[in-house]
């Protein structure tokens, strides 16, 4: 950047040619120009483990992610008024869990925990399915997908790719038996009452169904895109608050509801300092999250700067994208991690035991060990 542009320049990730556009204007041209001047295509890591029936070919699939996301929009299943009824369910699983994992020890390691929340709740509401042997088996075919879906697609032993490829075999095999489950209980006459239901149902103008292998590739993107990137957010929250007392009493001040009351649609929208403190834990690639330019001190953990009346350029701030890029599962990903924040911060007051902790990874940042903390019960 500081050789050619800042803004604007050309490189290679993973072996792919890359022209990487950055700052509000690229940001800008970069959403309104989907499917007219330029179209999404998935790297070759990505496109061997979740394009199984197009596995063979050599360059980039080029997709219509536009007409995806509007298949996916079109369930309804992801509308705020459709999440509504979902609030309670989510809620309910939340205080179980931390019921379960949480309750009576003094210290536990967060990451490992949110992730076998997060995939519970994800598996609930896009395949229907709450079977705990079923979720404990995906919990870790998915960290191995999640290490690999960035990596060089070199298969042979030992690689972060091979485990990822055989653990998207492991997935593929585990989602098709459940497949097969939804569509017998679709042929008794069973509402549809999930996203995999739905897209089972989909069929194209000529009356053909999606295949078996295609719809498995389908929700597994939707489940790492609802499981890692929410575990991971909830993961740094419990980092950042725990080592911020100030921070979490302006949160727990904020609070309408009591230990073990069920939140509602109301509840979600009083929480604003904590959207604004989740706002600032947000990791994004964006070149302008951490521009002085835009965003003052961007260094110091500041939830204010997103308080109202604090305005910032136009896509200065795209932690969802937008446009035809917006994260569908935006919503869902709020209700998640809202529904932890609002148990864990009026349940437990607690404190990172390691705070300078190595955190690993490159495209999802991880605590090196699960990143402890010691609970002191309100």
């Amino acid at each position: 950047m500081q050789k050619y542009s800042p803004y604007i320049f050309k490189t290679k990730i993973l072996g792919e040619k890359t022209v990487v556009i950055c700052g509000p204007n690229g940001h800008k041209f970069l959403f309104s120009n989907e499917e007219k001047l330029f179209t999404t295509f998935r790297p070759h890591s990505i496109q061997k483990l979740f394009f199984s029936n197009q596995a063979q070919v050599v360059t980039p699939v080029q997709v219509t992610r536009e007409s995806d996301s509007k298949r996916l929009r079109s369930t309804g299943f992801l509308k705020p008024e459709a999440l509504i009824h979902y609030l309670r369910k989510m809620d309910s699983i939340t205080q179980q869990h931390l019921h379960n994992e949480w309750e009576g020890k003094d210290v536990v390691q967060v990451f490992p925990l949110t992730k076998r929340l997060t995939l519970t709740l994800a598996c609930r509401f896009f395949l229907g399915t709450d079977d705990p042997q079923r979720i404990a088996r995906l919990v870790s075919y998915f960290d191995d997908v999640t290490l690999g879906l960035h990596s060089i697609p070199l298969n042979f032993p030992g690689t972060a790719f091979s485990k990822a490829d055989k653990a998207a075999a492991s997935i593929r095999k585990e989602l098709k038996i459940l497949i097969k489950e939804k569509k017998d209980a679709l042929a008794t006459g069973t509402p549809m009452q999930d996203i995999l239901s739905h897209v089972i149902a989909f069929t194209d103008p000529s009356g053909q169904s999606r295949p078996e292998d295609d719809i498995a590739d389908k929700i597994t993107g939707l489940l790492i895109a609802g499981y890692s990137t929410v575990a991971t957010t909830i993961t740094f929250f419990m980092k950042y608050v725990g080592e911020r007392p100030e921070i979490y009493q302006k949160i727990l001040a904020a609070e309408s509801k009591k230990a073990g009351e069920l939140l509602n649609w109301d509840d979600l929208n009083k929480m604003k300092y904590s959207w604004n403190v989740l706002y600032e834990i947000y990791w994004t690639v964006s070149s302008t999250n951490k521009n002085p330019k835009y965003f003052p001190n961007p260094k110091r953990f500041d939830p204010s700067r997103y308080e109202e009346g604090n305005n910032f350029p136009a896509y200065s701030y795209v932690p969802f994208g937008g446009g035809p890029r917006m994260c569908p599962e935006k919503e869902y990903a709020r209700l998640a991690i809202m529904c932890f924040v609002h148990n864990v911060v009026s349940k437990y007051r607690w404190e990172v035991v390691s705070p300078n902790e190595k955190i690993v990874g490159d495209m999802m940042p991880t605590p090196e060990n699960g990143l402890p903390v010691r609970l002191y019960e309100l």
